[in-house]
């Protein structure tokens, strides 16, 4: 069995790669494989149910599956490197099928369902082998039948969509019978292809806030789910980052929630004026509405951060002419007259308004609501030693350096105030410099 990286939580091995390495692990030929996906729900259900306790531990592969997973992880001081919940995993699995020239059996969900989801699987892979479909509305005594047609449809990955437990308790009781190479649990997912549930915008679920979506469109079948789910799993989560010593201390608690708190209503309170923002950054130059960049946190791990995009499409090839009319001495480059930088783009530089997608940031746990600047990796290359105690912390939205200048602090002023900042940091200290930002915001000062 091809090995892959793995974090243990919740005394499970959950799959930590990327989707390319996970595919080509479930996907290659020999032995037998049984793979399911793990989310928050998926956690509370197997604390309280035994028998899907005993189903997951028999799976080869579990995947995480959202941002409880990746939750939970951080609480241990870990992450996965991608989140491969099932819904994302169909397009690249139907493509990879297609090309090793693999056949999928759908079983599960209700009349017609299935042959749906297949439909829309040979849209996305038009040489896709569909081995045959079934609806999951079956009797225990129906088992040996529906087994004999899987085998005799020469399928070579099933994929069963009769949600959780059933469907994991289901495969666990029958893999030995099955002569596909892949059976996968793969819950609500044919009812997203098929269209009987719609997807979160993907704003939403680059965000790992899907389950606001599902909530907002199945209020009284998700109720008990997410809003009374959700706490349940982050204390399950404590609990299993508590027994692993690796508990965090009562101010980096109280850190966590305000960033969740701020986070969580700073994206409701601007939600209108984000739209805004999208459509008149798509109105004045053709491109992405956000830029996406990697950027350096805490203890040097990367993480992708989120702004609105205020510069136009060739900003990164045309950096390197411009290094030279930095205003800012020392490793970070600014520049007041940047020819790269859109009209829209000024004025929200000018408010900081460019900044607000870092908000889905500080809810994944990747920056705080305070905290040093996010760094690139070549500027941390090029850090001297003493440099580096700044990143000790959470990169923040708003941080000492924001609030007393921004880009007209030179570059070692703001490493000893980062310095400072992480050494001396605490809730009142955050609390204090939110204040002063709604100042700092308002001035303009060092904004551009």
């Amino acid at each position: 069995m091809t090995s892959l990286n793995k974090i243990s939580l919740f005394s499970l091995d959950i799959v930590n790669a990327k989707t390319e390495d996970a595919l080509a692990a479930l996907l290659k030929g020999g032995a037998r494989r049984t793979a399911a996906f793990l989310n928050a729900h998926c956690m509370n259900v197997a604390a309280k149910t035994p028998i899907y306790q005993w189903a997951l531990k028999k799976a080869d592969y579990l995947l995480p599956d959202g941002s409880g997973l990746q939750l939970a992880a951080k609480l241990q001081g870990k992450r996965f490197v991608e989140n491969l919940n099932g819904t994302d995993l169909f397009v690249p699995l139907c493509r990879k099928a297609a090309a090793l020239g693999l056949s999928i059996y759908f079983l599960g969900s209700a009349e017609g369902v299935a042959r749906k989801a297949s439909e829309a699987a040979r849209k996305i892979a038009p040489a896709l082998k569909v081995a045959g479909t079934r609806h999951g509305y079956f009797y225990s005594e129906e088992e040996d039948r529906i087994i004999d047609e899987i085998n005799a449809s020469g399928a070579d990955i099933v994929l069963v969509a009769l949600g959780v437990p059933r469907q994991d308790v289901w495969i666990a009781r029958n893999r030995h019978r099955i002569n596909a190479r892949l059976v996968m649990g793969v819950g609500a997912q044919f009812d997203f292809w098929a269209g009987r549930v719609s997807r979160a915008p993907r704003m939403l679920r680059s965000a790992g806030l899907e389950w606001i979506w599902r909530l907002a469109i199945e209020p009284r079948r998700m109720f008990r789910r997410y809003i009374v789910g959700n706490p349940e799993f982050m204390m399950r989560a404590w609990q299993d980052a508590r027994a692993k010593k690796v508990v965090p201390t009562a101010d980096e608690r109280a850190k966590r929630a305000l960033d969740l708190f701020g986070s969580g209503m700073g994206l409701l309170f601007f939600a209108p004026l984000m739209l805004m923002i999208a459509t008149a950054i798509k109105l004045e130059s053709r491109g992405p509405v956000f830029f996406r960049q990697t950027r350096i946190g805490q203890g040097g791990q990367a993480f992708t951060v989120l702004k609105f995009r205020s510069m136009y499409r060739d900003a990164e090839a045309r950096r390197a002419a411009l290094l030279e009319q930095s205003d800012r001495a020392g490793i970070c480059f600014k520049s007041k007259n940047d020819p790269r930088v859109t009209k829209i783009g000024r004025l929200l530089r000018r408010f900081s308004l460019d900044e607000l997608p870092q908000l889905f940031n500080i809810w994944n746990g990747d920056m705080s609501i305070v905290g040093p600047r996010p760094a690139l990796p070549q500027e941390v290359e090029a850090y001297p030693p003493q440099a580096l105690e700044r990143l000790m912390g959470k990169p923040g939205l708003t941080g000492l350096w924001q609030v007393s200048g921004r880009a007209e602090i030179g570059f070692n002023k703001m490493i000893h105030m980062d310095s400072a900042y992480v050494r001396s940091r605490s809730v009142f200290l955050d609390i204090a410099l939110i204040a002063l930002t709604f100042r700092a915001v308002f001035t303009g000062r060092g904004a551009y």
